[in-house]
């Protein structure tokens, strides 16, 4: 088995106000690793007193976003009447199914100072039985989430199970997604559990089996390789991935589907308001044009 990655994405960069997001999926070289079809990081960044970031409500179909942060804090509102700040540790896990409309925003207290903002937002899509299911929406508290500690290696399992340790964040299809900082010299192996699998390191250099790669750069493994992943400095690395999606999947803008013909719905759905509102908002985000 070679000892390069399958694929290795460096990727795209854009600013969101003051914040810097890099999205490693979608990408020309990867379309998804298990369900994850969307990979972005926002941050590390400082928003100035008085300045946040604001995202207006804006719909979703056919997955679920999970958001994940390392620093900062977050306001989620949605359709369903959720209203809450999410902070570091804690885990968003939004379903769409057949539509959800949220916003997220800095919260009042992040406004109130200067303040940092730092994570990652993923999504999932749903398996093609779940994809027209009731829109749901759960927030799991930093405490929830399994920790572990071993030679060099602090862990949480955000998704899925590791170490023997079991995450309740609950996904109909087969999923893992951990979180691990590792020390200076320490080693990871990551084993063939499931058939897809990414690494990404948030910050430091790390080396894939004796090759060297950048951090926020997106390494995805190839089927029944078992890697070795050493962090010279140190670095934050997340593993995700899990078994192929059950089919090909369509993404345009914020919808997911099966069917292209469903995206096309969902897009006659939001320019006609048939998406539910968001309590307590009155902007939107408009459909872009094609």
């Amino acid at each position: 088995m070679s000892n390069t990655p399958l694929h290795h994405v460096i990727p795209r960069t854009t600013d969101i106000g003051n914040l810097e997001v890099k999205r490693a999926l979608p990408s020309r070289q990867c379309r998804s690793v298990g369900p994850f079809v969307f990979w972005d990081q926002f941050g590390p960044g400082e928003l100035l007193s008085d300045q946040g970031i604001d995202v207006r409500p804006h719909p979703h179909i056919g997955l679920a976003t999970l958001t994940y942060l390392f620093n900062g804090h977050i306001q989620h509102r949605d359709s369903l009447g959720s209203d809450l700040i999410i902070g570091p540790g804690a885990v968003n896990l939004m379903t769409a199914g057949s539509g959800i409309v949220h916003s997220e925003r800095s919260d009042a207290a992040s406004r109130a100072a200067v303040s940092r903002l730092f994570g990652i937002q993923s999504w999932l899509a749903l398996p093609r039985q779940f994809e027209e299911q009731d829109p749901d929406f759960v927030h799991y508290a930093d405490a929830t989430i399994p920790t572990f500690h071993e030679a060099g290696i602090a862990g949480r399992v955000v998704m899925g199970q590791w170490s023997g340790l079991v995450s309740p964040v609950v996904f109909p299809h087969p999923s893992v997604y951990v979180d691990f900082q590792l020390d200076r010299g320490s080693t990871l192996e990551v084993p063939a559990d499931f058939t897809e699998r990414a690494i990404f390191s948030v910050d430091q250099p790390i080396e894939l089996d004796g090759i060297q790669y950048a951090g926020s750069e997106l390494l995805v493994l190839a089927p029944g390789y078992a890697a070795t992943l050493k962090a010279p400095q140190g670095a934050r690395v997340l593993v995700f991935g899990g078994e192929p999606l059950d089919g090909p999947r369509h993404l345009w803008w914020n919808f997911v589907a099966s069917d292209p013909e469903r995206l096309e719905q969902a897009k006659r759905d939001w320019v006609e308001d048939r998406f539910a509102r968001v309590p307590g908002e009155t902007e939107w985000i408009p459909l872009p044009a094609d």
